[in-house]
């Protein structure tokens, strides 16, 4: 069996999970609601406080869904009780940051500023301290959407080799390239 898809998935006091009989599974916590359709052959059961995830057969696919879900619904799980946050980093001369609700101002250096605008899901807050490179805070209870929008936020101004500027997340280590060396005579 998968290592992954056969561990069970402790429920914290209080998170209700529901599976409907079409096999969608609604995580409910302190937090928000999250819901995710789950493939037929794949069943989810819920016993001594403890959600088990399991396959029909070890067919390859059956193996590669059963770890899958396992995962995704762990993490709606940790996201109705924790939530998640991941912080990036504007690393530039001129690089600002600012957000109004769930709109995003960027200015990276282009001709104009870029507007985003987030999801309601995702809260976001910046902050710009004197002799720091400006950040971005992300937050949600939604693992894959935090990450889909950081990634989106990200490719932007992705990170250049040379010097390194653009949007990174905080703690990423970049390769950098050396550049043009002078010729030595």
């Amino acid at each position: 069996m998968s290592r992954i898809g056969k561990a069970p998935i402790a429920i914290p006091a209080g998170v209700t999970i529901t599976v409907s009989d079409k096999n969608l599974v609604t995580v409910k916590g302190p937090k928000g609601e999250l819901s995710q359709q789950v493939d037929k052959d794949i069943t989810v059961t819920q016993e001594d406080g403890q959600l088990l995830v399991k396959r029909p057969t070890d067919q390859k696919r059956h193996k590669a869904l059963h770890g899958l879900y396992r995962s995704l619904l762990n993490n709606m799980v940790v996201g109705v009780t924790d939530g998640y946050k991941t912080t990036q980093e504007l690393v530039g001369v001129g690089y600002r940051a600012n957000a109004q609700g769930s709109t995003l101002d960027l200015t990276l250096g282009f001709s104009h500023q870029v507007v985003l605008i987030l999801p309601k899901e995702v809260k976001v807050t910046t902050t710009a301290e004197k002799g720091k490179n400006p950040t971005i805070t992300l937050e949600s209870i939604d693992k894959q959407l935090l990450g889909q929008v950081a990634a989106k936020i990200r490719s932007l101004r992705a990170p250049e080799p040379y010097k390194g500027k653009g949007i990174k997340f905080v703690g990423e280590q970049l390769r950098r390239k050396a550049g043009k060396s002078a010729a030595k005579k």
